[in-house]
């Protein structure tokens, strides 16, 4: 299998985790990075992110590894780079201001073979896959996919796990999120009052599109899943707090460890279990999509229970956003990328 070449919109903090996870990878290359900075600044961030030392040089407009050449070009809405002249098979659009349909198609009409969202659409598209949950119903005439959101792969995850193993009549999340980018430091007017305070200073309550996506990804809890999300005053490391009503009777906290100890076995690439008592800061640096907390596990009298998933929200949505990719890569193998 030839390396899958990817192409790069924007490169904030998802997408440089993406080329840094990339450098080991054997399976994608890096080719193209689309961003109005100025390179010298981009390959900087690259690097003082990193906790250990990245091997990458910049030389003029390209950024040099043992991975490859990617060459640092100037785009600021889909259509700009002429994609086909990179020979790129997917391009990871991750400016975070296009998610919708006909924005994402303009990648395609400029030479690209399919486009990755490292968040949720804002409309419908071709796939949302979840890592653990539906990347079985990957099809080849996919070509505008979603890696979904941290919350929505969390929460994926363990429904999927409780469901499969006590059944759940209905689930409400909260995700207790760290602030974001799109989030002023300072109050400022913003889309709503809300989101018009200072992120540094306020727990701010938002919502989260997680529930509605869930319910078109995972049919069966149609109508049965609802949530909310607070964003926090904490820069890495957000939770996920999960609030179930199980069909079994009877089901302790031990039963629900158990599971999710078996589960992580079986989805060890996204789904850890950890009997440490941590907090979010614990989990920065950790690329799975749950980090089940065994501690927090708890039972009502009647069929509720309530469960905690750590996350570090940017990485671990690199890490799916790449598994995704070579998902598709793996699944056209025989045909070769189209």
């Amino acid at each position: 299998m030839r390396k899958i070449r990817v192409g790069l919109m924007g490169f904030g903090e998802i997408p440089r985790h993406i080329y840094r996870l990339c450098l080991k990878s054997e399976l994608i290359e890096i080719v193209a990075i689309s961003d109005i900075g100025r390179p010298e600044i981009l390959h900087y961030l690259l690097e003082v992110e990193a906790k250990s030392n990245v091997d990458v040089k910049l030389e003029g407009n390209f950024l040099i590894s043992k991975n490859g050449k990617a060459r640092i070009v100037t785009g600021r809405v889909p259509g700009d780079i002429p994609w086909d002249v990179f020979n790129v098979d997917f391009v990871v659009e991750a400016t975070g201001k296009y998610k919708r349909k006909g924005d994402l198609k303009a990648h395609l009409k400029a030479g690209a073979k399919h486009v990755i969202l490292p968040y949720l659409p804002e409309n419908e598209i071709d796939r949302i896959v979840i890592m653990g949950v539906n990347e079985h119903t990957i099809k080849h005439t996919d070509k505008l996919i979603s890696a979904g959101s941290s919350t929505t792969n969390a929460t994926g995850i363990l429904l999927k796990v409780l469901n499969e193993a006590f059944g759940v009549d209905y689930a409400m999340l909260t995700t207790v999120h760290s602030y974001t980018s799109d989030q002023p430091l300072r109050d400022r007017v913003g889309v709503d009052y809300r989101r018009s305070r200072s992120a540094a200073e306020n727990i701010i309550p938002n919502e989260t599109p997680s529930p509605e996506w869930l319910q078109k990804i995972m049919p069966e809890f149609e109508g049965r899943v609802e949530g909310s999300a607070l964003n926090v005053p904490v820069p890495n490391g957000s939770v996920l707090d999960l609030t179930a009503v199980l069909r079994k009777e009877n089901v302790s906290v031990e039963d629900v460890n158990k599971v999710m100890e078996k589960a992580a076995k079986d989805l060890a690439h996204v789904l850890e279990v950890v009997e440490d008592p941590i907090v979010s800061t614990d989990v920065i640096g950790n690329t799975h999509s749950v980090v089940f907390d065994e501690k927090a596990t708890m039972k009502s009298p009647g069929r509720m229970i309530k469960v905690l998933a750590w996350y570090h929200t940017s990485l671990n949505m690199a890490a799916r956003v790449i598994d995704v990719i070579e998902a598709y890569g793996k699944f056209m193998e025989k045909g070769g990328i189209q």
